[in-house]
């Protein structure tokens, strides 16, 4: 057989000698660009006189792993047929490559599953990842109290100027998209309240409708759901890709805790920016309820300004404060602690990034829900 003078693949003539051994040569150029024959291709000449198969590569002028995928496929067959390869007619650096192929066991990667799932099986994998994940958490949100503790007393081991350098990334940098999201909200709201509020002339309550749902429960969940996108997702990405280098288990050898190190700046930054970004929200969402009170519905500014004065009292700014600063240390624990399950390599990192925006949108959930009932029932 012969490829356009590129490669040559010659059988002895007679196939097997007397002794029961084929001789394969091979010849010309073996890459894997040069159209390579499939190692299929020899299966016939593989019948049962055959014992012995010897590899003779005395006219090869070059070759690539085209070459190995061609003589280890007929390795697997020669196995199975029972039949002894003989490659010491190769050249060295092949030799040594098929040696190092043969000696590392064949790796299961876990992948996507192929095909379709039935969704019972996948409601079930859903719960049983949660439960076997649910220790792990409460673990790792043992370890954050602790290092809190650690704080609080002055053991807490990290650099001043990373907190630092956290705050600025998760605050001042967030200004823009928290300035677009919330004056957009606040509009909406606006719009919304008028339509209702028009049928019975109490145009002027756009003000309170806006101002208290502004500070006191919709700035707080937007900056929330903003930063979880932002922030929590990059702190994952940071962390997973710092467990992919193995540098978290440096800090672990150097026996500097990991979770005082990184995890505690990051919380922190998260649990003082996020209440102060809760409170530029409701402002910038009463703008924008101003503007539409005075330029749709004839609402002198005055006005405006008076009604979200009488509006807004101390407990409704505490509300709001008190849930930017759960939210934050949800997002930050959410993105911190997929950060630090990740696996080691780059699909792993995409997957931490995309679990802690959804792991931290889930708690903001369920701790919005948690606290409305209960300052409702307080009264507050």
């Amino acid at each position: 057989m012969r490829g356009a003078a590129a490669w040559q693949l010659d059988l002895r003539p007679g196939d097997a000698d007397s002794s029961g051994t084929l001789f394969i040569s091979l010849g010309g150029r073996w890459r894997i660009d040069q159209g390579l024959p499939a190692p299929e291709t020899l299966n016939d000449s593989l019948d049962a006189s055959v014992r012995r198969v010897r590899f003779e590569a005395e006219q090869l002028a070059d070759w690539d792993s085209g070459l190995l995928s061609f003589v280890a496929g007929i390795g697997r067959s020669c196995t199975e047929r029972g039949i002894a390869i003989d490659d010491s007619g190769l050249p060295p650096g092949a030799r040594r490559l098929l040696a190092m192929a043969a000696a590392v066991p064949e790796q299961r990667l876990a992948g996507r599953p192929v095909g379709p799932q039935d969704p019972f099986a996948q409601v079930g994998e859903a719960t049983l990842e949660f439960f076997r994940g649910a220790p792990q958490m409460l673990a790792f949100l043992g370890e954050v109290v602790m290092s809190l503790l650690r704080l609080i007393s002055g053991r807490a081991r990290f650099r001043t100027r990373d907190l630092w350098l956290e705050i600025e990334e998760v605050g001042p940098r967030a200004l823009p998209i928290v300035s677009v999201i919330s004056f957009l909200v606040g509009l909406i709201l606006a719009y919304l309240g008028a339509d209702q509020l028009m049928l019975v002339g109490a145009q002027i309550f756009i003000a309170d409708l806006v101002a208290i749902g502004m500070v006191r429960e919709v700035g707080a969940l937007m900056t929330g759901i903003i930063i979880a996108g932002r922030t929590g997702a990059a702190f994952a990405a940071q962390l997973g890709t710092m467990q992919v280098n193995e540098e978290i288990d440096a800090y672990n050898v150097l026996g500097i805790s990991a979770i005082d190190f990184l995890v505690l700046p990051r919380i922190l930054a998260l649990m003082l920016m996020v209440p102060l970004l809760t409170l530029y929200s409701g402002f910038i969402g009463m703008l924008a309820g101003l503007l539409v009170s005075v330029t749709i519905f004839d609402i002198g500014v005055f006005e405006y300004y008076t009604e979200t004065l009488r509006a807004l009292e101390f407990k409704q700014f505490a509300v709001g404060l008190s849930k930017g600063t759960v939210y934050g240390a949800m997002i930050a624990f959410a993105g911190c602690l997929r950060g630090m399950q990740c696996g080691r390599s780059a699909e792993a990192v995409g997957h931490a990034a995309t679990s802690a925006v959804v792991t931290a949108i889930l708690l903001i959930t369920i701790a919005a829900s948690i606290m409305t009932i209960v300052y409702y029932q307080l009264g507050i």
